[in-house]
This record gives structure tokens, C-alpha cells and sequence, in this order.
């Protein structure tokens, strides 16, 4: 007859996937270094990712493209691992924006015709969005410029994602766009509604990448001057009427009048 472990043993260990699901989404101190890393890697993947598309491919590069890509790759398998609806998981379009870069990462694809297929990771960016609570809990800095940190990425992250379209559906039968360079000035002139002219993108197919640019583009500029001009404002819930907003001095809710315990620097 076998019995069970005996308090002074200790619990029992936890299994493999629930530690590591609590790394992903555990409020404790190892969750929060294990996200700060993966943010960490994102950032630097996508360095990686605009750096290299403006050098000629080279062995070492390739070698690197194919270490990010298992490190991508072990990310994408956790993450699939432990999600409780893994189908829910592989429906999203983010989650098939990676695998696309994954992908592109193993790839061996040579020279720059995989780099709008590697641009596509920048929009790993989006699912960091998990990481709000822990930044507004440890940075004020992020506290205080939430909503134009978060315009400035969408606006990186579309700028980077339609260079990239613009290069790989142009650079073979436009002069004009040789390069990336090439492909990010007509899109920051486009975005701008600069348009100086001295790049134009052919065909019906370029015209539509035109439209879209300039419609997506300006709509996501001028939310990142809305955010930088209006007046600064802190978001708290109000634990009566749920307003997010408020001063960042408020005592009181201007909504419903309930007093606010609103954290700052010295709390």
C-alpha cells in the first residue's frame, strides 16, 4: 500500500507546462524578467531586421537570420503550448504574421527578396501589449506617455510593413526604387502627403499601395499628434463611474465626484 508524500517533502513539482505558462502570464518576479527578455528580444530582432535590410547579404547574416529563427521558433511553440485554446491561438492574424516571419527566418533565402517577409516581425511588437500592466507598474515614464508610445509603434510598425511591400512589389520593374531607402522615402513622402514626385510606383497594383498609404498613414499621424498635443492627462479607473481619464493632480472623479487615490513618482 503506497502513500502519499508526507508534508515535510514538500509540494509536489510543478509540471513542465505550467511553469513555463507561468513565466508568460504569472504576476511574480521570474514572469516579469522572462517578458522584460522577450521584449528585449523583440527590439532587438526588429534592429536586426531594419539593419540588415539595408546591407548586402552576406554568410554571417544568413547564419544569424537562422539563430533569430529558433529563437523565434522556440517562442512560437511555447506560446502554442500552453495557450488553453490552441486553435483560438492559431486563428489570429498575428500568430500567422509569425509564422510567415519565422519562416523567413529559416528560409534560405538569399539576397533581399525575403525582407518584406522579415518586416512582418515587427508586428511581434503588437503582442507585447501584455506587458501594459507590468510597464505602468515599474516605469512612470510609460505611465505618463502610454498612448504616444503606443501611436509611435503603430505608426513605426505600418511605415516598416508598407517599405517593405513598396520594395518587394516595385524594385523589379521600377528604377526608382533600388533599395529601401528608396522604398521608406517614398513612403514617409506618401504618408506625409508630401509627394514630391520624383518616385512614383506603376501599375494599378502601385496606385492602390499609394492609396492605402496615404489613407492608413495620415489617419495614424495625425493620432500620434493628437496624442503629443492635447492636454496631459493620466489613465486611472475610477472605481465608481470607471473614467479613465483624469488630471494628473485630480483629488476628485469631474465625473461622479469620487475621490481618487491616483498613484504618482512618490507614492
Amino acid at each position: 500500500m503506497t502513500s502519499s508524500a508526507s508534508p515535510a517533502e514538500g509540494p509536489l513539482p510543478r509540471p513542465w507546462k505550467e511553469r513555463v505558462r507561468a513565466l508568460y502570464e504569472d504576476d511574480n518576479e521570474a514572469g516579469e524578467r522572462f517578458r522584460y527578455a522577450l521584449l528585449a528580444f523583440d527590439v532587438t530582432t526588429i534592429a536586426f531586421v531594419v539593419a540588415t535590410s539595408f546591407m548586402p547579404r552576406h554568410i554571417t547574416v544568413e547564419v544569424v537570420d537562422f539563430i533569430v529563427g529558433l529563437g523565434l521558433l522556440a517562442d512560437f511553440s511555447a506560446r502554442l503550448w500552453i495557450a488553453r485554446r490552441p486553435w483560438r491561438e492559431l486563428s489570429h492574424p498575428l500568430t500567422w504574421a509569425d509564422l510567415v516571419a519565422i519562416v523567413s527566418f529559416l528560409a534560405p533565402i538569399v539576397g533581399e527578396g525575403g525582407g518584406f517577409l522579415r518586416v512582418l516581425r515587427t508586428l511581434r511588437l503588437m503582442r507585447t501589449y501584455q506587458l501594459v500592466k507590468q510597464l505602468r507598474g515599474d516605469s512612470a515614464f510609460f505611465r505618463r506617455n502610454q498612448e504616444v508610445i503606443f501611436a509611435a509603434t503603430n505608426l513605426c510598425v505600418f511605415i516598416f510593413v508598407m517599405t517593405g511591400l513598396v520594395y518587394e512589389t516595385q524594385h523589379r520593374t521600377n528604377a526608382g526604387i533600388a533599395n529601401y531607402v528608396d522604398a521608406l522615402y517614398f513612403t514617409v513622402t506618401s504618408l506625409t502627403t508630401t509627394g514630391y514626385g520624383d518616385i512614383t510606383l506603376h501599375g494599378t497594383g502601385g496606385r492602390l499601395i499609394s492609396v492605402l498609404i496615404m489613407i492608413f498613414g495620415v489617419t495614424l499621424f495625425l493620432r500620434l499628434a493628437q496624442v503629443l498635443f492635447r492636454p496631459v492627462k493620466v489613465r486611472f479607473a475610477c472605481p465608481t463611474c470607471g473614467l479613465q481619464r483624469h488630471e494628473p493632480d485630480a483629488v476628485c472623479c469631474k465625473a461622479c465626484g469620487t475621490v481618487l487615490n491616483i498613484p504618482d513618482e512618490g507614492s
